[in-house]
């Protein structure tokens, strides 16, 4: 088993009152599997994500339980361990790559940057292989993406420089936070595709969160619901989708905007 996460729960503590953010959550996933976590804001399941990427100020927040990457837990892990891990063999999307990318600063230098800190390599082996992610990632002309700045690039390419920039090093393990919500449904569409593709050609395991159950369809094999910090429900994602059992889920469902049906086959292979 690759990722096995048993009992994590994230409170924080800089309140009146301790808030529980996540409560006792618990997933297992295989090499190359894509499990979706979906569920409305506040849910708890993007802080799922950074807890278990690091991301959260330790000083005012008590993060509990375990999560352990082929065995290593990660919790309990310095910043300066969780490093060799982060990029190497977790990396992670996020929703608004505009608050992510440098403007002052061209993108073929920024999908590099991860080769400068992790990597011993020449400059042209860097740029060989910040190309190589771009054309993975869906880049049209990554030499030219390769030259330009953020603000030269629609939405769409943004996030793909983006998805670029997690994969350049290779990772076991992509995280994907909300990564089509800004996105119209074609581009939207686009990029879960780029996923799919990614997961078919490299066998990367996708953990992919977001607060639309059809986008959950369209790309995962597995789908955890989560409410208000908990697990609600989970399973493969047709028999949650066509027969849930939990009236959250089914008020997820049933709040779907009518739209262009994405296209998916929902086992992520």
């Amino acid at each position: 088993m690759m990722l096995d996460i048993r009992d994590l729960s994230v409170v924080f503590t800089d309140r009146q009152e301790p808030f529980t953010a996540v409560d006792r959550f618990s997933l297992q996933m295989e090499e190359g599997e894509i499990v979706g976590i979906v569920g409305e804001s506040g849910s708890g399941k993007s802080m799922t994500a950074h807890a278990l990427m690091g991301l959260i100020r330790r000083s005012s927040v008590t993060v509990s339980g375990q999560a352990l990457f082929e065995g290593t837990d990660l919790l309990p892990l310095s910043r300066a361990e969780l490093r060799q891990y982060q990029g190497r063999d977790l990396s992670i999307i996020f929703q608004e790559p505009m608050t992510s990318l440098n403007p002052t600063m061209r993108i073929g230098k920024q999908v590099e940057e991860s080769l400068r800190i992790h990597e011993k390599l020449s400059p042209a082996e860097r740029k060989a292989r910040a190309l190589d992610a771009m054309a993975l990632a869906g880049l049209p002309d990554p030499e030219a993406v390769y030259r330009q700045y953020p603000h030269q690039l629609s939405g769409g390419m943004r996030q793909r420089v983006m998805i670029a920039s997690a994969l350049v090093l290779r990772p076991r393990l992509l995280i994907a936070d909300e990564p089509t919500t800004a996105l119209d449904v074609t581009i939207q569409a686009q990029i879960l595709e780029t996923l799919k593709d990614i997961n078919r050609k490299e066998g990367t395991a996708i953990l992919f969160i977001s607060h639309d159950l059809g986008v959950i369809k369209a790309l995962c094999g597995r789908v955890v619901v989560m409410k208000q910090g908990k697990i609600v429900e989970s399973g493969p994602v047709d028999d949650v989708f066509y027969h849930p059992r939990e009236d959250y889920t089914k008020l997820l469902i049933a709040s779907r905007p009518k739209r262009k049906k994405l296209r998916g086959g929902g086992k992520g292979e």
